[in-house]
């Protein structure tokens, strides 16, 4: 019996020892990355050592430090850097170097997809990705176009595709429009780029039904909201998941009160990641969506208690960079989130 239950448990260790981790996969707003230099191009005046911010080096490299330090308290979280991250408000490729390039996220040797999109302050959104875990095969942005505002510019759609474990993949990161004229006046653009989204999905899976869709980022609208609900076509729950339907984990996120940014004492949660319904379900391969470790949720959201404004008007909220033009040397005004996929 003794010889039994030795031997249970070298195979119980074995198991263990040999357990793969599951890939988390991140989306943060790194709130005005931009470099110190001059781009007449852009309206990037106030990002100036000149400008109303004052913004130079002592305090680029302070903000580099800051992010770098979010992300590798995340990969910390399990002892593994995430596989993908993807960003927004980030002025050019150089700014996403150097963050890669800091001494707490080097290790992970991530490469970068990005590509310079119309924004008329030049912020893009683009993804850091793990080459020994996601095999890119390739990759492209996506113009925002709506046929009634021809003129109107913003952050495109970045898009890459490749393998995790010989799984088809396809990674989505967008910045939709703001909510700059109030919610309602400005609804009609984020509908068109979630719509812009939705077919994009749609046709990858038209043409393999097997690869798994991940589309996140800043929508500037919550995940109960009809863009993301109704356009999108992101559900709650994934019993009741179809076919070529979507999921949303921060539905239920939002829904148990917690948010992502603030806004005038209230909590929003601009911050998604949706994914397609075979990534939900694991209908199509091994790979699926895991539970948050110690939740109930599929997705999370990463609010350090360093991350929170002590003090003064805004305390509770996220601690940000600037308020107006007063450098607050903090973080973001978001909190990043994540999920996981494993098997």
């Amino acid at each position: 019996m003794k010889k039994i239950l030795l031997t249970g448990l070298f195979a119980a260790l074995i198991v263990a020892a040999f357990a793969q981790k599951p890939y988390k996969v991140v989306f943060y707003n790194f709130e005005n990355l931009f470099d110190t230099i001059r781009n007449p191009e852009i309206y990037d005046e106030e990002f100036t050592p000149e400008g109303p911010k004052r913004w130079n080096s002592t305090k680029y490299n302070k903000k580099l430090n800051n992010l770098s330090r979010v992300l590798f308290d995340i990969a910390a979280m399990d002892k593994d850097y995430p596989v993908v991250i993807g960003c927004s408000e980030i002025e050019n490729r150089n700014v996403m170097e150097d963050v890669a390039s800091t001494p707490k996220l080097a290790p992970a040797q991530y490469r970068i997809v990005h590509y310079d999109s119309p924004d008329a302050r030049g912020v893009d959104v683009g993804f850091f990705y793990r080459s020994d875990v996601f095999k890119l095969e390739g990759s492209a942005p996506i113009r925002f176009t709506m046929e009634d505002m021809p003129d109107f510019r913003t952050r495109d759609i970045v898009t890459m595709w490749g393998t995790i474990e010989g799984e088809p993949f396809y990674f989505m990161v967008a910045h939709w429009p703001s909510r700059l004229g109030g919610k309602e006046a400005s609804s009609p653009k984020r509908e068109r780029a979630a719509e812009i989204m939705r077919r994009a999905a749609d046709s990858v899976l038209a043409i393999n039904p097997a690869t798994k869709v991940v589309m996140m980022g800043d929508f500037n609208d919550d995940a109960t909201d009809k863009s993301i609900v109704e356009v999108l076509g992101a559900r709650g729950e994934i019993k009741k998941l179809q076919p070529g339907d979507y999921y949303n984990p921060y539905i239920k996120v939002l829904k148990a009160g917690i948010g992502t940014l603030a806004y005038r004492d209230q909590w929003n949660l601009f911050d998604n990641i949706v994914v397609s319904a075979n990534l939900a379900t694991g209908s199509t391969g091994e790979l699926k969506l895991q539970r948050v470790p110690g939740t109930k949720f599929y997705g999370s959201v990463f609010r350090a208690p360093y991350l929170l404004q002590k003090e003064g008007q805004y305390k509770g909220y996220p601690l940000r960079t600037f308020v107006g033009n007063n450098f607050q040397g903090g973080f973001s005004d978001h909190f990043p989130v994540f999920i996981y996929i494993g098997k």
